[in-house]
């Protein structure tokens, strides 16, 4: 039975949550405050957590960011219907994904199914793929540069993944969300592009200082080779 921790200070809609995910199937408990959802989510007892932003003792984010500070743990963000600011941010400092409120219930189970799904399952057979000083390890699901290991969220580590198995071609920006977030692309979705800008900042450049990601506008992304830059295969039909 699959352990989720619910963070927020909606009593009663924790109630209505705890009563659907128990006959889903999953192990649900709540917390309503920051400092008590840290501790929480930091026991080591649950498998994903539910935070939503605004909390009493301290807000959404700071808890998001004592959790990452020492979890790669599955966080759904919980935001205001039509706050994208809180989206963005939320998805910067590490959530693995986002549900605005008012939201339906079944959507948000099918969300934290699929995050766990995403994170239980290893889509290599234990080997490794090296990319110039760039070398991820799909078995200990590490990422190392030049011998220095890199910390990465679970779901920028399955980004970026997905775009050097397949580097040197252009991955669609509706494949990369339905296989890395594991739902259709929305044009008015940034999470994508949120997820490419963290994995840049912390992966850098090559050695040369050109990108080691390239964004095609309006496309997706390659992740391209150091000594060819420019080579891009075609894109495979949707």
């Amino acid at each position: 039975m699959r352990r989720i921790l619910a963070i927020d200070d909606d009593v009663e809609l924790c109630e209505l949550l705890a009563a659907f995910f128990s006959g889903e199937g999953f192990d649900f408990h709540a917390v309503h405050d920051g400092p008590a959802g840290i501790h929480e989510a930091l026991s080591g007892n649950y498998d994903a957590v539910i935070l939503d932003v605004m909390l009493p003792g301290c807000n959404g984010f700071e808890v998001l960011r004592e959790i990452r500070s020492k979890s790669r743990m599955p966080v759904l963000m919980l935001t205001a219907k039509g706050e994208h600011v809180d989206r963005i941010v939320g998805l910067e400092m590490g959530a693995d994904d986002y549900v605005p409120k008012p939201f339906n219930t079944r959507e948000l189970a099918a969300r934290v199914r699929a995050v766990l799904r995403r994170t239980e399952t290893s889509s290599g057979d234990g080997g490794t793929v090296e990319i110039g000083d760039l070398l991820l390890d799909t078995k200990s699901r590490s990422v190392s540069i030049a011998g220095k290991p890199v910390e990465l969220t679970g779901t920028e580590f399955r980004m970026l993944e997905l775009l050097m198995v397949s580097a040197g071609e252009l991955l669609s920006l509706d494949r990369i969300s339905r296989e890395v977030l594991g739902r259709r692309h929305s044009p008015f979705d940034r999470s994508i592009g949120v997820h490419v800008s963290n994995l840049r900042r912390k992966i850098g450049t090559y050695p040369d200082e050109s990108d080691r990601i390239r964004n095609v506008r309006g496309e997706g992304y390659v992740f391209v080779y150091p000594d060819r830059p420019e080579s891009v295969k075609e894109r495979e039909p949707e």
